[in-house]
């Protein structure tokens, strides 16, 4: 299958950055929201990260002309019928995730393929709840997707061979690496990364050093680009209990247990960047 234009849903930060990757690439692009600033909002970020490109070098003037008009930004659903590929990119909730999967099984003609940047939730799961369980599957990008290299492309139970190579031929077109895994809980790499995370909340918790004392070990010890905390700060401890509180409850094993201190955290709205405290404290600038 040829995939001409590429549909996402939800233009938060993963979705918008989806976006402009598939944008740059050459691909039409639909990106919708519930609310009609969402969809403002994920396109100014779209032409913001654009211009950083252009400074870098790595995208000419011409080329963000190009590609911001090939993003079609809209409130409705229904626009992605016109899609070959859609992806979806909303809130890692399986209740919001499967709905809007029964949404546009209804809305798409049969030979569009679904696939879902969840990072943690059964593909196999949401594909049960359309018809087309052979051609839906895990697309899960790395945040930030304009710059992280890196597709984990999941494999349902039932997802077909077509719709994964055609996947993996649509990442590769979009300039980034697909890698393929099967469909257990947090894949592969939010299974490895989500509980380090949660053990350097736990070092915190416990005393055993400061956030900071935590990344710089990390960081120089360790040779991370970035500590922990500050990643999860990056990804959005929302984010990151949602993920643990899955591998929790999916492996039932006690290892996988939410730090309290995370669940205090997002309990208050410290979430990270997007709120501007989590573990470091951020500003606009």
């Amino acid at each position: 299958m040829n995939v001409r234009t590429v549909g996402v849903v939800g233009a938060g930060q993963m979705g918008a950055g989806i976006a402009h990757v598939a944008a740059v690439a050459g691909f039409e692009v639909v990106l919708t929201d519930i609310e009609s600033a969402v969809v403002e909002r994920g396109i100014e970020s779209i032409d913001r990260n654009l211009d950083r490109q252009i400074k870098k070098g790595s995208v000419t003037t011409s080329q963000k002309t190009e590609a911001l008009n090939r993003i079609t930004g809209s409130t409705h659903l229904d626009e992605h019928r016109r899609a070959d590929l859609v992806i979806e990119s909303a809130e890692e909730s399986y209740p919001i995730k499967a709905e809007i999967f029964r949404q546009l099984d209804v809305l798409c003609p049969p030979e569009t393929l679904f696939a879902s940047n969840t990072s943690s939730i059964s593909i196999t799961k949401l594909a049960a709840v359309t018809g087309r369980c052979d051609r839906l599957i895990g697309m899960h990008f790395m945040n930030p997707a304009p710059l992280m290299r890196l597709v984990e492309v999941v494999r349902g139970l039932e997802t077909s061979q077509e719709t994964v190579d055609t996947v993996f031929s649509t990442a590769v077109s979009m300039d980034k690496t697909p890698v393929e895994c099967n469909d257990h809980p947090g894949f592969v790499s939010n299974r490895l990364l989500m509980p380090m995370i949660n053990e350097a909340v736990f070092a915190v918790a416990e005393g055993v050093a400061s956030a900071e004392a935590v990344d710089q070990i990390m960081t120089l010890g360790m040779n991370h680009p970035m500590g922990p905390l500050q990643l999860a700060d990056l990804i959005g401890l929302d984010n990151c209990l949602s993920v643990m509180r899955v591998l929790h409850e999916e492996l039932g094993d006690p290892k996988y247990r939410p730090c309290p201190l995370m669940v205090r955290m997002v309990d208050a709205g410290l979430l990270g960047r997007k709120s501007g405290r989590g573990f470091f404290i951020y500003r606009e600038d």
